[in-house]
């Protein structure tokens, strides 16, 4: 996989104290990582980085859109991503001994690196901006779903209430205690 050097962060030169970057995601990030579930990608991500003598604090912020495939009505839609995650990365002499540790919000480099690619981070914060079940947002309390859809799946729905399938008839004795 080809590393995008725009996401490199050389730390060497940088003062002690906050330090900001921002970043322009689109679909091309993602071409690294093989296909996504959702298109269209305009992410911005601000990166604000907190040097200190052994360790850096990382505050990444989502934002922008993604179009994304709604679960309910199979239409696509744009999803507005919102989020913040941290990530400790610390210096120490052997990380490869350190990588055992159980908090993922923390990584270890080595003392002689130099740079920081946050690739990998924006490419996992933006993937759990997006919740796992996505549907059309409702607007005044009423679904923007497919109209057509719901009404197929409310016909759907009726019809089954209207079968009573046999496998279930002995649970319901249990369904009022």
């Amino acid at each position: 996989m080809k590393q995008l050097r725009q996401f490199e962060i050389a730390f060497v030169g940088l003062k002690p104290g906050e330090h900001t970057f921002e970043y322009q995601v689109t679909d091309s990030f993602f071409e690294n990582y093989g296909p996504q579930d959702f298109s269209d990608c305009k992410a911005t991500v601000k990166l604000t980085l907190d040097k200190k003598s052994d360790f850096f604090l990382l505050k990444f912020e989502i934002g922008g859109t993604v179009s994304v495939i709604c679960d309910r009505c199979g239409q696509p839609f744009n999803l507005q991503l919102w989020d913040d995650f941290t990530q400790v990365v610390k210096m120490v002499e052997n990380p490869e001994e350190m990588e055992g540790d159980e908090d993922p919000e923390v990584s270890y480099i080595s003392r002689t690196e130099s740079h920081l690619n946050v690739g990998e981070w924006i490419y996992e914060f933006i993937n759990l901006s997006i919740p796992m079940q996505k549907i059309h947002p409702d607007v005044d309390g009423k679904s923007t779903c497919d109209p057509k859809v719901l009404e197929m799946l409310d016909q759907m729905n009726k019809q089954s209430g209207a079968q009573d399938n046999p496998i279930w008839k002995d649970l319901d004795k249990f369904r009022n205690n």
